[in-house]
């Protein structure tokens, strides 16, 4: 991918994205060109405070509350994991399990397993285990493609 950035003196500022095929990376560029450095609500002890998603290692439902998980704490956020999912609407996370979803940039490692599922070694050493429902799709994603939606 050529990248063109220059300072003008004077005029309109201006971006221009040209490419050929919509990537996950071109949509996170047009993301935060269009939204900016956005965060979302989330509940520690009685405290909503705002996070980055970025920051977001992966997101599970337990007993029908959704939590993230961050390097050093555990948030809680409202609504379902799929709502929890439409509302992020980022490539970076993805369905991995009926009650998880991941961030894939914070994946460091992947080993197949047996029956078709992953273990993927998550940045801190935590291992999630990616069912053979979602794996197809996974690999799919990782190559550059788009998985289903589920």
């Amino acid at each position: 991918m050529k990248v063109d950035i220059s300072q003008i003196d004077s005029g309109e500022e201006q971006i221009v994205l040209r490419y050929l095929e919509k990537t996950p990376r071109i949509q996170r560029i047009i993301d935060a060109i269009e939204y900016g450095h956005r965060r979302i609500p989330a509940k520690i002890d009685n405290e909503t405070i705002m996070i980055n998603p970025e920051e977001i290692l992966y997101i599970e439902s337990v007993d029908d509350r959704v939590f993230a998980y961050l390097k050093t704490e555990v948030v809680r956020l409202e609504g379902s994991l799929s709502g929890v999912l439409t509302d992020l609407s980022d490539d970076r996370f993805f369905r991995c399990s009926k009650s998880m979803i991941l961030n894939i940039e914070k994946v460091e490692r992947l080993k197949s397993m047996s029956s078709n599922r992953i273990d993927a070694t998550m940045e801190g050493g935590e291992h999630i285990l990616i069912s053979r429902t979602y794996a197809s799709d996974f690999r799919r994603v990782l190559k550059g493609g788009r998985g289903h939606e589920r």
